[in-house]
Order: structure tokens, then C-alpha cells, then sequence
């Protein structure tokens, strides 16, 4: 196989403070790579700005003027974490390359993992997912919820691996497979984990932040989690349907035990407590169920909609 030609994505929201150490950081990468013919000189780095309200574009756009490895994309709005990546790898695919990495901008996750990414691509792997050693740098709320995810997940059919993130390498023939996913809400890590290429896997470990803080909070991480959930698996709604059966055949058997009762003790059994309590229970219930099938509804509403996954308003090729 010849010495690929790499692209790295990193998607940015709000990160003026560390976007400069980040691309000077992962140069030396790039330099240390090359020295051993494992990239090509015309490897690139594609940074996707997801509607920064600070400095960050224009960072971006310095770094591209001084040096043309540094490309990009500039959102009109932000759209999110993952139509980011996605804008990324769209990117890299017009312009071209042989591999790609998604990376954070913060760099928590370790970019000498990149050069192991690059061997197993050179054995044959067209996907090289990376995976955490730990969760140390987590707090406890956020390590619970992360393990939650992924067994629900497990659960679910969607078999991600524990503690897999965003930091990963895909050849172009991922690439060009993705091309033929048009839908909206696409959830990454669940596509490249069930397209069915060939997958390996890399172990790294997590540094603390360099500066800034983290983008990701409750309601994007919940929002991240209810998309996989609904992208790539139906059987919370088989669950509905075998609850409503549950509920209907418990309902049958109390209204059995109430005519027994009556036609054998002439007793109506008293139970305004239990009657209010089961109406609670059930109604609960019942909007939970209408809950899940809401998310599934709002999943095809998107859908029907077509609306661009984002518009981009600058790009530096």
C-alpha cells in the first residue's frame, strides 16, 4: 500500500484559546509522520468552525494564510458537534485524501495515537476506532451517565464499544460508503461501527483540557444520546407494544379477580387508594410510551423536512 495522504478534522466551537496550540501541535505530528513515510507531505489539516461567537474564524483564517495545510469550513449558525464532523468529512472527501482523523480541538484525547491509527490503515483497516483507557477525567455525573449510554445502547442492538468517542481514522472507501447515507441526523459512531468494513481498534488515554472549557453539556450530551437511540434501533418501540400487552393482560386479570369477588362473595372490593394509585402508574406509562414514540415521530418529521444537515458560509480550500 503507498504512503497515504491524511486529512485531519477538527471541529471547533468557541476555541480561540487553544485552536493556535492545536495546529502547531498536531504539525509536529504531521512532521514526525513524515520523517517515517508513514503520510505524505500533502497531508492537511480541515478545522470546521460550528458558528463561533469568538475570535475563532479568524485565527483560523491567519493560520490558513501563513500555511495552506490548514483548511476549513465556517458555519452561518451552529449546528452541533456532529454535523461538524460531518461537514468534515464531506470536506476532506471533495478535497481529497486517503485517510482521515477526527480530533478534538481541545487535544484531551491523545494525538500520538494518530501514528498507531495509521499503521492498522496500513494493515488493511478501513476503520480505526479509538478507544478510552479510563474515564478519569470525567466527573462522577458524567462517567455514570457515559456507562448508561452505552449499555442502553448494547441493549438496544447498536453494539458501540465502551468508552469509544469521536477520535477516529476512516479510509476513502468509508467515505465514499457514507456518500450514500443521506440522512439527517446521522449518528456517526453508530454508522461506522454497523456499515460492516473493516474495524480495528486503538486504546489512548485522555489529558485534561488545555484551556477553555468543555462544549458539551446535559442537554447536548441527552440530545446525542436520544439521536443514536432513535437512529439505530426500534426495539424501545417493540418495548411499548409488549408493555401495552403487559398492561392490557394485568387489566384483564383484575377485572377477573373483581367479578370473582362479587358473584362469589357478593363484595365489591374497596380500593380508592389502589384505584388512584394504578391510574397514576398507568397514565405515567402512557406518556412515557407517547414520549418514545414522539422522538421516533420528530426522527421522520426531520426527515420528511430534507432541510440541509448546515450551510456553510466560508470555506478555505
Amino acid at each position: 500500500m503507498n504512503t497515504p495522504k491524511l486529512a485531519v478534522i477538527i471541529p471547533c466551537f468557541n476555541e480561540e484559546l487553544c485552536i493556535k496550540t492545536t495546529v502547531n501541535r498536531l504539525f509536529e505530528v504531521f512532521d514526525d509522520l513524515i520523517s517515517k513515510n508513514k503520510i505524505t507531505p500533502d497531508s492537511y489539516l480541515y478545522l470546521v468552525d460550528d458558528g463561533s461567537s469568538d475570535s475563532t474564524w479568524q485565527i483560523i483564517s491567519e493560520l490558513h494564510a501563513g500555511d495552506n495545510r490548514v483548511k476549513g469550513m465556517k458555519f452561518i449558525r451552529n449546528y452541533g458537534n456532529q454535523k461538524a464532523l460531518i461537514a468534515g468529512l464531506e470536506g476532506v472527501h471533495r478535497l481529497g485524501c486517503d485517510c482521515v482523523v477526527s480530533i478534538d480541538a481541545d487535544l484531551q484525547q491523545d494525538e500520538m495515537a494518530i501514528e498507531k491509527f495509521i499503521d492498522k490503515y496500513m494493515e488493511g483497516y478501513d476503520i480505526v476506532a479509538g478507544i478510552r483507557n479510563d474515564r478519569k477525567t470525567d466527573n462522577f455525573f458524567k462517567r455514570t451517565t457515559a456507562v448508561a449510554f452505552y449499555k442502553t445502547m448494547g441493549l438496544l442492538g447498536a453494539n458501540i464499544p465502551m468508552n469509544h468517542s469521536d477520535y477516529r481514522l476512516v479510509s476513502r472507501r468509508a467515505l465514499d460508503v457514507m456518500d450514500l447515507y443521506h440522512e439527517k441526523a446521522l449518528f456517526l459512531r453508530g454508522f461506522f461501527n454497523e456499515v460492516g468494513l473493516k474495524t480495528a481498534y486503538v486504546k489512548f488515554d485522555v489529558k485534561p483540557r488545555m484551556a477553555g472549557e468543555s462544549k458539551f453539556n446535559f442537554m447536548s450530551l441527552m440530545t446525542l444520546a436520544l439521536n443514536g437511540i432513535t437512529s439505530f434501533s426500534i426495539v424501545p418501540l417493540r418495548f411499548i407494544a409488549v408493555l401495552g400487552f403487559l398492561m392490557a393482560l394485568f387489566g384483564f386479570c383484575a377485572g377477573l379477580e373483581v367479578v370473582f369477588e362479587k358473584l362469589m362473595y357478593n363484595d365489591s372490593p374497596n380500593g380508592m387508594a389502589t384505584t388512584i394509585i394504578l391510574l397514576c402508574v398507568f397514565g405515567g406509562t402512557q406518556l412515557f410510551c407517547l414520549g418514545i414514540i414522539g422522538e421516533y415521530i420528530g426522527q421522520v418529521y426531520r426527515e420528511v423536512k430534507a432541510r440541509p444537515r448546515y450551510i456553510k458560509d466560508v470555506e478555505l480550500d
